[in-house]
């Protein structure tokens, strides 16, 4: 009998309750600065784990304070039945909450019938042309007339992200960018959502610690980098898809 590698699979936390609610109380007197020293701010969510729990604090947590605050998220056209599930579950759970952002169909169109469907395997430069395409303009277009954005960034992540600020300035947007997760382990977000009873994509007990479209996105072992699923035939490990850029420490 072959014995198959096991699959990643949620952190348990290693400590004691009272400490994921002291970190749950830190984390949503961040969200009400960010809320009153805004006039607009939205939380971008991929429907992460992260995000979730975010969405969650601010529709739950935040009474007059979140009316300066809102949430979306990016319906690439390439998501998994799972993530498109869990979408639909949150319309639910949080009515008029999320608003959902598309991709231009027409340059869509375009790019595949130039490059092909899966041009994305073939090259670097493709990868990120579908990226743009699919995530980076909708992002744009999202965060129009917003004064900051959200984010469930956090530094174990990537290792593109070690030194990811709490507050940062997106200088190529011209708005204030913040992190309310970027000094949260994986366990410790994992130990919030459960205290919480957050809704989570059902893939990450399939073995995607981190979940983007569907093409992009594998399953990985345990004890494997969380990220090495994405964009999993590229060998560098500084992947990203170009809705983050390299962090400006806020002034």
């Amino acid at each position: 009998m072959i014995d198959l590698p096991a699959l990643w699979r949620p952190p348990e936390y290693p400590g004691a309750p009272a400490e994921i609610e002291r970190k749950l109380d830190v984390l949503t007197s961040r969200l009400i600065a960010v809320a009153r020293n805004h006039r607009d701010a939205r939380l971008a969510s991929s429907l992460s784990v992260e995000d979730m729990l975010l969405t969650d604090i601010i529709f739950n947590d935040l009474g007059r304070a979140r009316e300066t605050l809102s949430v979306f998220t990016l319906e690439t056209g390439l998501l998994h039945r799972e993530t498109r599930e869990l979408l639909e579950e949150s319309a639910g759970r949080y009515p008029g909450l999320m608003t959902v952002y598309e991709p231009d169909r027409e340059k869509v169109a375009a790019y595949v019938t130039a490059n092909g469907v899966h041009a994305f395997y073939d090259s670097l430069e493709l990868r990120h042309g579908c990226c743009a395409l699919r995530k980076v303009e909708p992002l744009n277009r999202a965060l129009q007339g917003a004064d900051a954005w959200i984010t469930g960034q956090r530094r174990q992540q990537a290792s593109t992200r070690i030194a990811l600020p709490l507050v940062e300035d997106d200088r190529a947007r011209n708005i204030r960018k913040y992190n309310p997760l970027a000094d949260w382990s994986e366990a410790e977000v994992w130990a919030a959502a459960k205290t919480r009873n957050v809704p989570v994509n059902t893939l990450y007990h399939k073995g995607y610690p981190s979940i983007g479209c569907e093409p992009c996105t594998i399953a990985v072992k345990a004890g494997e980098d969380i990220r090495s699923g994405r964009w999993w035939w590229e060998q560098s490990n500084r992947r990203e898809c170009g809705l983050h850029v390299p962090p400006a420490p806020a002034d």
